[in-house]
């Protein structure tokens, strides 16, 4: 077990395997999200802020992909999705 020094450290390991999650198990590799074009990462992140069980008027794609859990886990998932975008505006500006 992975031992981590503040409860920060544990939050960002949080958000860092939610994202190698959205890439290994469902699919979104760089490619996808260079698709994005349209704030439609930005939109899920925040629809999954606002989660409450229903699906927000920013939720970008078909209803099937909404998939909210705990205030927690809707947080982590949103922050994924934010690091998703900056990787893809990193990318984009060619940036490291």
């Amino acid at each position: 077990m992975v031992h981590f020094e503040t409860n920060r450290e544990y939050i960002i390991d949080n958000i860092y395997r939610e994202r190698l999650r959205q890439i290994n198990r469902e699919g979104f590799s760089e490619e996808h999200d260079d698709k994005y074009l349209n704030n439609e990462l930005v939109n899920a992140a925040i629809s999954y802020c606002l989660g409450d069980g229903i699906i927000h008027k920013f939720w970008p794609w078909d209803k099937s992909w909404w998939k909210p859990k705990n205030r927690r886990e809707n947080l982590i998932k949103a922050a994924a999705l934010i690091v998703a975008e900056i990787e893809r505006i990193d990318r984009e500006n060619n940036s490291p």
